[in-house]
């Protein structure tokens, strides 16, 4: 009995050391201190749903000691789900209704205004910095398609968080599923009812990881450009980046990175801001006859995964819908977001095309004259190494939490011991996928490249294919007519422009890694 009794205090003092950690997290996040890019972003969505976990953590196993007193029967082994840390398993007695009321109790809300904030530095990173290259190999079609993301992907995320809610006896609109995760479970049930899921969850460790990938990349280039004279190859800024980044792999929480995200985010927009500035001091000069309506056919779909990589957010969108103070106000909040990215993306492609024209190289701040080109470009260096943190842990968390993790369905033992400290062998699996960021960055130097097979994969994926695909099949029988007109011809156009930008980009891809190898 008292083996028993010091248990259960373990399992509640653990839920709320959890919970008081994940609280932090979600402070930072609602202050804007968190999500100042799209991997930021999905930082923050990440840590909401932690904080979700912890607190039915700690009320489930307040249910579970009560449960045990009735003579509560022991779960199935394959109804067993477990805590974030590994401890205690959770009864399938208590209902799903009852765990979302009371892990809903005294969370913390968010305004319209913050969550904008949040969608904001999503689709307004730093990676807009590819954008004129896009305008470069696709002229006026590739300002077109910079207003069609916009509207498409505001309308997608929309129809995702309509996928969250089901109509219940009394015909009141509940909220049913949680997460990106919960929905893609809920259109392959009954048959795979966790198939969607782990599609997503490829998706998003594929789409982070290359996100990381990114980070190395533009932070060699950035510093190779800014320093031409010094005998260091792009390849040689690239290692020492990733020496710099080695550490996060020692990461076991967000709070040391996340309070530089503000200041990384406002030096952005300063950094934006002075490159239209000087874009606009050669006013006189801009090239408009150099935009031209044709495209160019081999590297346009590379653009149209450039484009589709700046847009996304979609991954993050359920859980900061369930976390703002008025849910009513989440479609208004979509549209003054994408109208503001829409607006100042085009304009920051187009002026800067016109300066540079077919000069435009692939990160637009190379362009700019070598006596402020070295300030700018070390601000964006330090910008990408202090957002790498987040994709990477965000990236090693899911890993951990599907392959280490996942209770009798886990693929391999679990990486941490007893005490909760993370295996010698767990943090060499952390370590060699640093090193693997580093191996692609150094054999596939090419941010357009990289950043156009990402956004043609998972990008167009999560924001275009999936979000249409789930609203058929979920609320087919509720749809108006033109809304399942818009979603067919989202998911064709969409899957159209997926294929060919994946395949140019990767014909590109191979062929720069031949020409490394052989190098």
């Amino acid at each position: 009995m008292a083996t028993l009794l010091r248990s259960k205090l373990s399992n509640v003092a653990t839920s709320v050391s959890h919970k008081s950690q994940a609280k932090m997290s979600g402070m930072f996040a609602r202050m804007g201190f968190q999500a100042a890019t799209d991997e930021e972003a999905v930082g923050f969505a990440h840590c909401d749903d932690l904080d979700m976990e912890h607190r039915q953590g700690l009320q489930m196993d307040i249910l579970k000691s009560e449960g045990g007193e009735e003579g509560a029967e022991t779960p199935l082994e394959g109804d067993i789900h477990y805590q974030r840390d590994g401890t205690g398993p959770l009864p399938p007695s208590a209902s799903k209704e009852a765990c979302s009321e009371l892990s809903g109790q005294g969370k913390p809300k968010i305004t319209a205004w913050e969550a904008g904030w949040n969608v904001t530095n999503a689709i307004q990173g730093m990676f807009v910095l590819g954008l004129p290259y896009a305008i470069l190999h696709g002229g006026y079609l590739g300002l077109f398609l910079i207003i069609f993301a916009a509207v498409v992907c505001c309308y997608t995320g929309k129809i995702l968080i309509a996928c969250l809610y089901e109509e219940n006896e009394d015909g009141e609109i509940v909220r049913v599923r949680d997460s990106y995760v919960d929905i893609a479970n809920a259109c392959c049930a009954p048959r795979f009812p966790t198939l969607g899921g782990r599609i997503v969850n490829v998706a998003q460790i594929i789409e982070l990881v290359m996100t990381c990938i990114l980070y190395v990349v533009v932070s060699g280039n950035l510093m190779y450009n800014s320093f031409p004279n010094l005998p260091v190859s792009q390849k040689s800024w690239s290692i020492i980046a990733t020496a710099v980044l080695l550490p996060c792999a020692f990461l076991k929480n967000l709070k040391a990175v996340s309070k530089f995200s503000l200041l990384c985010t406002l030096a952005h927009f300063v950094i934006n801001i002075l490159v239209i500035a000087y874009c606009l001091s050669r006013a006189r000069d801009w090239a408009w006859d150099k935009v031209k309506f044709y495209i160019d056919v081999k590297k346009f779909p590379i653009s149209i995964g450039i484009i589709v990589f700046s847009y996304t957010s979609q991954i993050f969108l359920p859980s900061l819908e369930g976390n703002m103070q008025n849910p009513k106000e989440f479609h208004c909040m979509m549209n003054w977001t994408h109208i503001a990215a829409c607006i100042l993306k085009g304009l920051f492609a187009l002026v800067a095309y016109l300066t540079w024209a077919d000069e435009t190289k692939e990160v637009i701040t190379d362009n700019l004259p070598s006596t402020i080109r070295a300030v700018v470009n070390i601000f964006l260096v330090a910008k990408a190494l202090l957002s790498y943190p987040l994709p990477f842990f965000a990236a090693v968390e899911v890993l951990e939490r599907s392959l280490f993790q996942d209770g009798n369905r886990a693929f391999f033992p679990n990486c941490y011991g007893g005490d909760g400290r993370l295996k010698s062998w767990g943090l060499t699996l952390r370590c060699a996928l640093v090193v693997f960021t580093l191996l692609m960055a150094i054999y596939v130097p090419h941010f357009a490249l990289l950043m156009g097979l990402t956004g043609s994969l998972t990008g167009a994926g999560l924001c275009f294919l999936l979000p249409s695909l789930f609203h058929l099949k979920l609320l087919w029988r509720k749809l108006l007519w033109h809304h399942v007109f818009f979603d067919v011809a989202i998911f064709v156009i969409g899957g159209i422009c997926s294929i060919s930008g994946f395949i140019h980009s990767l014909e590109g891809l191979i062929e720069a890694f031949r020409t490394n190898a052989e190098d």
